[in-house]
């Protein structure tokens, strides 16, 4: 049978007139399966989450909210120093307003995914993740949560019993503990490496690290950035990879309903 992979790209990540991606969001949208969308504290503004909610809707792609730091001037990839409770109150504040957005084209808010450092930090932080999960569970139980394989998220989420999915990162390297390397700077990757890398992690469940060593790697749904150089190239060879290789790309959703099933 053809694996069910997601494929995600975080969306909306502009600001007014200016716009961080590196290829429109109505051409990214039609090659993903999931989106993540910026809701204004890193990026993104009510137009912005407007405009991608509507495109959600006519390309039939899962709408997930992408809720960053309170960091507009560092596109929310600094760390800022604040308490779970109120990283969560931010969290839901964002997610809530997302989901309205949503609800104006019929469009149920599928999944939510930290951004850049808010991500890294609840992925090492049990009490955020924990506060985070507890919170969704009254406000949100069927909502997805996005996050690693070996993160501190996904270990609170599965004891819980929140739905979650777990990331593989198209674009970002892997030192040996399986987490991703961080970089501030990206280069303009080769998308047909991309693809090939995304390949081999779906029918092997491998990836190499920075160091050159192959580890294991178990995952629902691919995630590739809109601000990484040539992004519309790296989207259309992964889905064309993958759609080669035997691998059907469908929302998060409904990965995880097929899943229950096996």
């Amino acid at each position: 049978m053809p694996k069910l992979i997601d494929l995600n790209c975080d969306l909306g990540e502009g600001f007014g007139h200016w716009a961080m991606a590196g290829a429109p969001d109505d051409q990214l949208m039609p090659l993903i399966s999931s989106a993540n969308v910026a809701n204004g504290f890193h990026a993104g503004d009510p137009m912005q989450m407007n405009r991608v909610a509507k495109l959600c809707h006519q390309h039939s792609v899962g709408l997930g909210a992408h809720p960053g730091y309170r960091d507009l001037v560092g596109f929310g990839r600094r760390h800022i120093n604040a308490s779970s409770e109120e990283l969560v109150n931010d969290i839901i504040y964002q997610v809530g307003a997302m989901r309205e957005f949503g609800r104006r084209y019929g469009v149920p808010l599928q999944h939510v995914k930290p951004h850049g450092a808010l991500y890294m930090e609840a992925a090492r932080n049990e009490d955020l993740s924990r506060h985070l999960v507890e919170t969704l569970q009254r406000y949100a139980p069927g909502l997805i949560l996005f996050c690693m394989d070996i993160s501190k998220t996904y270990a609170v989420a599965k004891r819980l019993g929140q739905p979650v999915v777990r990331e593989f990162y198209a674009d970002r390297d892997y030192d040996d503990s399986g987490s991703i390397v961080f970089a501030r700077h990206v280069s303009a990757p080769d998308p047909k490496k991309l693809a090939a890398k995304c390949v081999r992690a779906c029918l092997e469940n491998t990836v190499e690290t920075v160091t050159g060593k192959t580890i294991t790697v178990e995952f629902e749904s691919i995630c590739f950035h809109s601000d990484t150089p040539g992004a519309l190239e790296i989207g259309h060879a992964i889905k064309t990879a993958l759609q080669e290789n035997g691998v059907t790309i469908a929302p998060a959703a409904m990965v995880l309903a097929e899943n229950e099933k096996t």
